[in-house]
C-alpha cells in the first residue's frame, strides 16, 4: 500500500496529513494554544485522595486537575512515575500496577509525585495521569523502576522477536524495562545502544530538574507533533514525506541523517506557489470532516452523530439501487461502509464507545463478511480498537482509544445559539411561549403598554401572517402590545418591556 505524509507549517498551526493510495486517512493539528500535551511529564502535587473511586486527583498547573487511577500508580515509586500512551506497542502487565493496593495506602493528600499525561483533557474532565514514566526513542521504549523486557505486538516473525528480546534484555540497563518498537525491526546492536544512552540522558535531566522543581510544574514536554511523527511513523514504510517548511525540512534532514541515513531520500520539500494542501486535494477532505453525512461510492452514505455517552453511526442506501435484488445492494452498501467507517475513524480521532447501525441483513453469512470486512479496514489503524460481533439488527458496539479531544473539537466550538443540540425554538413554539407570558402577566402585573422584542422572522410571522391573533391577544389579555425585531437576538429569545417605565420586565413572567 503506497503511504504518504504531508506536512502543512503555518504561522498558526502545523497539520500533518497521512495518505494511503492518495486517500486522506488521518489528520493530525496543533495549534499554539491547544498544543498536544500526551507525553508530557509534570511534577504534581495531589489535592484529593478519594478511597471510593480508588482514584486520587493531582493538581499539575493546569485549570483542571489530573485523575490518578490506583492502576496507574506504581508502587516502586510514588515519588516519581508516569507512561506515555503508545498504541502500537505492548503494553507491560498492569501487575507491576496497583497490585491491589489500596490508593489511600500509595498516595496521601500534599504529597509530590511525578506523573505523565497518557489522556488529554476532554470536555469537562481533566487530563489522565500515570506514575509509570515511559520516555519514547527511535527503536526503544526505556521504562524506569522497571525490569521487563517487551516486543511490540505488530513485530509478528518468532525468530526476529526472540532475537530482539535477547538483544534489548543483554543492553538493558538496571532498574530499566525496555519496550522494543516496530521500527526497532531488524536493527542491529548499535543502533540499540545509541537509542539507549539518549533516552537515559533524557530522564537523567528529568531526575534533576524535578528535584529542583517545586510542584506543581511541567519537567518535560514530550515533542512538537512534526518531530514525534518523524520519530515514530516515518519508516521505510512511507514512500514519501513532503513538506512546505524549509526550517522544519533542514531539522527532519538533521535528524534522519543520525538514526535512519536511507529515509532521508524520502523526503521533499515542496516550493510550489499554490498551497500543498490544495495541490494534494486534501484540503477539501478536510472540509468534508465537519459535517455529519458522509457520501460513499455509488451513492450510499453514513451518518455519524457525536453523542455525551457515545458515538453513533448510520448506514444508509441513499441514492444506491444496485442492479441485483436488494439483498445485493444492502450487501454492497454495507461493505463498502465498513471499509469507510474505519477511515472515517482514523480521520476524525473518534474515540470512545462507538455504536454502527449497519443496514440490516437477513442472511447471517452476510452480516460475517461485513463484520469481516470492518475487522480488516480496522487494522490499519494505530488506535486500539474492541469490537463486539454483529448482532440480529446489524448493530456492532465498538471502542477505540481515546487519547485527545475529535477533530470535530479542533475545527468547531459549540454553537452558542443551540448549545450543541443542532436544533432551535421553530417560530410558533416561541409564538407560544410569549402568549404563556402574557397570560401569567395577566394575573399579576399592573402594566398596560407592552413592547416585545423578538427576533426578526417571529416579528414578521407575528404581524405578517398571525395580524389577527395578534389582535386577539390585545383584547384577550387587555394589553397594548407593540413588536419589534432585532437581529441580534437568537432564535429561541424574546425580551419584554414595560412602555410605561421603560424597564426590561421579561424575567419577571417568566416560567
Amino acid at each position: 500500500m503506497r503511504k504518504e505524509i504531508v506536512i502543512n507549517v503555518a504561522r498558526n498551526e502545523t497539520r500533518i496529513a497521512i495518505l494511503e493510495e492518495d486517500r486522506l486517512v488521518e489528520l493530525w493539528v496543533e495549534r499554539p494554544e491547544k498544543e498536544r500535551m500526551v507525553g508530557n511529564i509534570f511534577k504534581g502535587l495531589i489535592t484529593s485522595v478519594l478511597p471510593g473511586m480508588q482514584a486520587a486527583f493531582v493538581d499539575i498547573g493546569l485549570p483542571k486537575r489530573a485523575f490518578l487511577h490506583v492502576s496507574d500508580v506504581t508502587n516502586s515509586s510514588v515519588e516519581f512515575s508516569s507512561m506515555l500512551d503508545m498504541p502500537d506497542e505492548e503494553e507491560f502487565s498492569k501487575k507491576s500496577r496497583g497490585r491491589g493496593v489500596p490508593i489511600q495506602n500509595l498516595l496521601q493528600k500534599g504529597q509530590e509525585v511525578l506523573i505523565q499525561i497518557v489522556k488529554e483533557s476532554i470536555g469537562t474532565k481533566g487530563p489522565r495521569v500515570t506514575s509509570q514514566i515511559s520516555l519514547p526513542g527511535r527503536f526503544l521504549v526505556l521504562i524506569p523502576n522497571e525490569e521487563r523486557v517487551g516486543i511490540s505486538r505488530k513485530i509478528e516473525t518468532w525468530s526476529e522477536r526472540k532475537r530482539l528480546k535477547k538483544l534489548a534484555a543483554d543492553l538493558k540497563p538496571n532498574g530499566f524495562g525496555l519496550i522494543v518498537r516496530t521500527i526497532g525491526k531488524k536493527k542491529t546492536e548499535k543502533e540499540f545502544h545509541k537509542d539507549i544512552q539518549n533516552l537515559l540522558k533524557t530522564w537523567n535531566l528529568i531526575k534533576n530538574r524535578a528535584k529542583k522543581t517545586k510542584a506543581p510544574a511541567l519537567v518535560h514536554r514530550e515533542m512538537g507533533i512534526t518531530s514525534s511523527l518523524i520519530r515514530d511513523l516515518f519508516t521505510e514504510d512511507i514512500e514519501h514525506l513532503v513538506l512546505d517548511s524549509k526550517k522544519e525540512y533542514e531539522e527532519i534532514i538533521s535528524y534522519l541523517k543520525t538514526v535512519s541515513p536511507d529515509l532521508c531520500s524520502h523526503v521533499e520539500l515542496y516550493t510550489d506557489s499554490s498551497p500543498i494542501f490544495d495541490s494534494y486535494n486534501i484540503e477539501p477532505e478536510i472540509d468534508k470532516t465537519i459535517y455529519g453525512k458522509v457520501w460513499m461510492k455509488k451513492g450510499g452514505y453514513i451518518v455519524i452523530d457525536h453523542t455525551e455517552a457515545l458515538v453513533t453511526i448510520d448506514v444508509n442506501t441513499g441514492r444506491y439501487v444496485g442492479k441485483g435484488d436488494q439483498a445485493e445492494t444492502v450487501l454492497k452498501t454495507n461493505m463498502l461502509a465498513a471499509n469507510e467507517i474505519a477511515r472515517q475513524l482514523r480521520l476524525r480521532d473518534i474515540g470512545g464507545i462507538i455504536v454502527i447501525d449497519f443496514i440490516d441483513m437477513e442472511e447471517s453469512k452476510n452480516r460475517r463478511r461485513v463484520f469481516s470486512e470492518l475487522k480488516k479496514a480496522l487494522k490499519r489503524d494505530r488506535s486500539k480498537t474492541s469490537v463486539l460481533e454483529m448482532s440480529d439488527f446489524g448493530l456492532v458496539e465498538m471502542t477505540r482509544q481515546r487519547v485527545r479531544p475529535s477533530l470535530l473539537h479542533t475545527f468547531r466550538d459549540e454553537c452558542p445559539t443551540c448549545s450543541g443540540t443542532g436544533r432551535v425554538n421553530s417560530i410558533m413554539t416561541v409564538i407560544t411561549k410569549i402568549e404563556r407570558w402574557l397570560k401569567r402577566a395577566k394575573v399579576d402585573s399592573t402594566e398596560k403598554k407592552l413592547l416585545f422584542v423578538v427576533p426578526p422572522k417571529v416579528r414578521e410571522f407575528l404581524l405578517e401572517n398571525r395580524e389577527e391573533q395578534l389582535a386577539k391577544l390585545r383584547r384577550q389579555y387587555r394589553f397594548k402590545i407593540q413588536v419589534e425585531g432585532d437581529c441580534t437576538l437568537n432564535m429561541d429569545k424574546y425580551m419584554v418591556f414595560s412602555l410605561t417605565s421603560q424597564r426590561d420586565i421579561t424575567d419577571q413572567f417568566k416560567a
